[in-house]
């Protein structure tokens, strides 16, 4: 969402500006000029289209992307009076309204939902694109993703990780659905999983084909969500940052193996150029391992650097010259 966006309904969800073109929500017209927030005028949007698929006779798949929570951080008034808390500024204050907000959208889709007589036959799957954006200065502070450092654009898990829950729109175990895909309520997995995984999980789950000269990144993960674990899955992520972006990035891949984590940032030299975290022992990544452990920094750079070329990845470029990631000698 650009910054000129707003999200009161009063004002056409836009910032009336001399110097800036109004950027207004599309096809939302029919709520400009009425006091509503841009999150509960979606959440009666999407009402209205499983509304729609289900007088028209057909399944449907709901993609729900809020534009909350991200700047500007407006306060929603529904929910303002509860972090009226001294000391916090009105920007944070506002951030929490803000996510109040898009849980209050979930709950009323997951009632609505219930009333229609579809939630047993319904998977939901919430999740985030990236990691927190909080309106902190600090960009490497450990701040609303606590206890994980950093936000969004940046190296650290606290822009990376983020929340994702799935479960049946209301449990029911002689679903035929459900048997298929059977969730257990309260369980945790620790493995990694990312956003392109929903594609092949959804289409098995759908039994819907996908052609075989269609590359698909994502792994099912089915097994997971069942509570059991994956033999072939694997336990991995990369995170490539080849351009710059002012205040948050500086030329930085990570790659994360399991509980270990290596950061590469193009634009340092010798040692200060690798950074190398146990996330399972230290989470908020305050403990650079990198010079104690040059055998698994090693270990891990090769593993980035196989990853990157798999995936045709384009390298920074700094004064014509192409960077590309230097895996350190042996130790």
């Amino acid at each position: 969402m650009c910054i000129r966006d707003r999200y009161y309904g009063k004002n056409g969800f836009r910032k009336n500006s001399k110097n800036l073109p109004a950027r207004p929500v599309p096809d939302l017209d029919k709520y400009h000029g009425k006091d509503i927030f841009l999150t509960e005028a979606l959440t009666l949007e999407a009402k209205a289209e499983v509304d729609g698929a289900l007088e028209a006779g057909k399944p449907f798949f709901l993609h729900m992307s809020h534009y909350a929570v991200h700047l500007p951080f407006q306060s929603d008034p529904r929910f303002s009076k509860n972090y009226r808390v001294k000391g916090k500024s009105p920007t944070y204050q506002a951030y929490a309204t803000m996510i109040e907000g898009m849980d209050k959208s979930l709950g009323d889709l997951m009632d609505h939902l219930e009333t229609k007589g579809i939630a047993e036959n319904t998977l939901i799957l919430f999740l985030g694109d990236n990691g927190g954006d909080a309106p902190a200065a600090d960009v490497d502070a450990i701040d609303a993703s606590a206890p994980l450092r950093g936000r969004k654009g940046g190296k650290w898990e606290g822009g990376m990780r983020v929340p994702f829950i799935a479960a049946w729109g209301k449990a029911d175990p002689d679903n035929p659905w459900q048997k298929k895909l059977p969730i257990p309520a309260g369980s945790i997995r620790q493995e990694i999983g990312t956003c392109s995984d929903l594609f092949p999980t959804i289409a098995n789950l759908a039994e819907a084909p996908v052609p075989a000269n269609h590359p698909v990144d994502g792994q099912d993960l089915a097994s997971l969500l069942s509570g059991h674990g994956d033999a072939k899955h694997r336990n991995e992520f990369l995170n490539h940052y080849p351009h710059p972006r002012r205040g948050v990035s500086n030329f930085f891949t990570t790659w994360r193996e399991g509980e270990w984590k290596v950061i590469y940032e193009y634009l340092e030299e010798g040692e200060d150029r690798y950074s190398l975290y146990n996330l399972a022992n230290d989470p908020s990544e305050s403990r650079n391992l990198a010079s104690k452990n040059p055998e698994c920094l090693q270990q891990m750079m090769q593993g980035m650097v196989r990853k990157l070329e798999s995936m045709g990845a384009v390298y920074p470029v700094k004064d014509e010259q192409t960077l590309e990631p230097i895996v350190p000698e042996n130790p």
